[in-house]
């Protein structure tokens, strides 16, 4: 199979795909019950692939989509804040053209950097289970082995960074990994031979923003390092 036509079966086989049932009626729960800023919206209410360069040499991974975010939108980190701290900081480093990311119509455009998701649908209270991961994973896995050119994958959260461990050691790698935390670093090696690196941040949600415990300058730090890496 030619290497377009992998990437097309894989967004087919995330956006098809209704292994957890729990996840499956929370995301149409969500979009039957939209807040009222966005009751004229049609949701996606589907799972999300990835999106952004598939040439790129960077990677992020995040969580999961937001009910009333990606789930809305039908773009991961997309129509929600988490999204738009995101941007902020890519767009200051470069590796976004715009500041913001609100629909999938707005003409944001990534610069060697490709974003997805641990999860593909949103998980009640941001909390999933053991096996919805473990039922996702295996897309993750081969968007790592269709990005080509991927050197660098910056984490986003702790369950984020735990999960992209794990998915590189079941491909075979061997991993020297710190504890998470930001900034942590984990070597990805195959052979004796260093193929990836990955970094660690904290996940840019409100909270985490709101409170100190993030800024956009720390994510920043995060993609300047993962530029320079990459």
């Amino acid at each position: 199979m030619e290497y377009e036509d992998l990437w097309i079966k894989l967004q087919r086989d995330i956006i098809n795909c209704k292994k957890c049932e729990r996840l499956v009626k929370w995301r149409v729960a969500a979009s039957l019950n939209p807040p009222r800023r966005f009751k004229n919206w049609s949701y996606w209410a589907k799972p999300l692939p990835g999106f952004g360069d598939k040439d790129a040499s960077i990677l992020i991974v995040g969580l999961a989509p937001a009910a009333h975010g990606g789930n809305r939108t039908g773009r991961v980190f997309t129509g929600d804040r988490s999204g738009n701290n995101l941007m902020k900081a890519l767009y200051n480093v470069g590796l976004a053209n715009h500041p913001y990311s609100i629909s999938k119509n707005d003409g944001l455009k990534l610069r060697n950097l490709y974003i997805t998701a641990v999860l593909r649908c949103p998980p009640p209270a941001n909390k999933p289970l053991r096996e919805e991961i473990d039922n996702c994973r295996e897309f993750l896995s081969k968007e790592i082995k269709l990005l080509r050119n991927v050197r660098v994958a910056v984490a986003l959260g702790f369950i984020a960074y735990t999960n992209l461990l794990r998915t590189y050691r079941e491909l075979g790698y061997n991993i020297h990994a710190e504890k998470f935390r930001h900034g942590a670093m984990a070597k990805v090696y195959q052979d004796n031979k260093l193929q990836y690196t990955i970094l660690a941040s904290y996940h840019p949600s409100p909270h985490n923003v709101n409170t100190g415990r993030l800024s956009i300058v720390m994510l920043e730090e995060i993609f300047r390092k993962a530029l320079r890496l990459a």
